[in-house]
């Protein structure tokens, strides 16, 4: 532990350091107000009910294809909320949308657009969500919270934590202009700090865990600067990011790719070097020379990495598969579609990723199996996973047993 206290102290002293002076102040002033609809005075998202639905032909509708026929719709809307409480609007939805479905009694939001000495205009802006969303929220928690009790809870609230330094410190600094390289290291060093502590317990098996982590940011990070500039990753794939682009024009969007890969790369290093700190821990409990649980504890890590990077590949699939789907469409050879940017820069986010993974499990092996070395002979009393974490219900029992 005293080892530790050497290495991690200044690194958390460097990151709440880095943290005071880089906490983003006035970023309203890096903020165009006229570059989005939803930014612009004035405007609001109010709830309504769909009280009717009838179809449309899309001819000189926005967003519309002239080529082929297709059909619209045009919805009546009870207004739930706003100066129009109570009254009914109309609003158009594209081919595409309507295509989802849509019935009588479901729930929209519409953007209000006031206009001086007239009545507002209304523009069909998304379905309410906040139903499902509560409720499955509440199953997460709550399946969570009744396998692993005690540490479940502890792990939402550090997700809440990992939630509030990305929303008030992260975004915001990217927005103002901040380097992202260190954006993304000192508010995800910071996130780590809390998180493993907090969820695992102050020990050694969890210091070591952290040594691990970090030392994976360090080399995601500089991975991602190196393949953003080299790759020539401009940030600008898809129209949104033009809308972010005018919106913050302090804000490089090379640099949310670089932070991007960053905070991709953190939960699967804190799944891969916790585990394989306790792999190492567990080890010890039976063997006692430390070259033999290195590398015994590798070839547990060896599998968690092949099946992590399945994780990180299979994950990154999904939530870009709009865009995957474009290898279809475009119907043009594979090497030269998946060098455009919106699969570029999904393909290097995975191998940067893996690759930090990849370096940060030797490292936190084989700081593990030192340390439980150095604990023996010097004599100290050796700390089992079990004490350093919160006791559940049922391991009085197992004491006993």
């Amino acid at each position: 532990m005293r080892i530790m206290v050497v290495v991690l102290v200044p690194l958390a002293v460097w990151t709440l350091v880095g943290l005071i002076a880089m906490w983003p102040t006035d970023v309203q002033q890096h903020i165009r107000s006229d570059a989005s609809t939803y930014s612009v005075e004035g405007v609001t998202t109010p709830e309504g009910r769909v009280t009717a639905v009838n179809e449309i032909n899309c001819d000189g509708l926005e967003g519309s294809n002239p080529s082929f026929e297709s059909t619209c719709a045009d919805l009546s809307v009870e207004m739930l909320q706003g100066p129009e409480r109570g009254q009914t609007v109309n609003v158009t939805l594209t081919a595409a949308v309507y295509a989802s479905g849509v019935e009588p009694g479901q729930r929209v939001r519409l953007i209000r657009v006031p206009i001086p000495d007239a009545p507002a205009g209304y523009q069909f802006s998304d379905f309410s969500r906040q139903l499902p969303l509560t409720v499955f929220g509440l199953l997460f928690i709550g399946s969570i919270v009744a396998v692993a009790r005690l540490r479940g809870l502890i792990a939402m609230l550090g997700l809440g934590f990992a939630g509030f330094v990305m929303i008030q410190f992260m975004f915001p600094a990217l927005v103002s202009g901040s380097n992202p390289v260190m954006v993304g290291l000192i508010g995800s060093a910071a996130i780590m700090f809390v998180v493993l502590y907090a969820t695992h317990g102050f020990s050694a098996r969890t210091s070591t865990a952290l040594i691990g982590t970090l030392f994976g940011l360090v080399i995601s990070a500089a991975l991602s600067f190196a393949a953003v500039k080299w790759a020539h990753l401009t940030g600008v794939a898809a129209e949104d990011d033009f809308l972010l682009s005018n919106s913050a024009p302090d804000l490089q969007l090379t640099s949310v790719v670089i932070c991007g890969i960053i905070v991709a790369s953190l939960g699967a290093l804190n799944d891969v070097t916790i585990t394989q700190a306790s792999a190492v821990w567990e080890l010890a409990e039976t063997e006692k020379d430390a070259g033999k649980i290195f590398s015994r504890a590798m070839r547990i890590g060896r599998d968690h990495i092949a099946s992590t990077v399945y994780t990180i590949a299979f994950a990154t699939a999904g939530a870009t598969l709009g865009v995957l789907l474009l290898i279809t469409i475009y119907g043009r050879p594979l090497l030269e579609v998946v060098q455009q940017e919106q699969f570029a820069g999904e393909v290097l986010r995975t191998m940067v990723g893996s690759i930090g993974l990849v370096a940060a499990l030797p490292l936190t092996t084989a700081v593990g199996a030192a340390l439980v070395s150095l604990t023996r002979r010097e004599g100290e009393p050796e700390l089992s996973p079990d004490q350093s974490r919160p006791r559940n219900e049922g391991d009085e029992l197992l004491d006993i047993q």
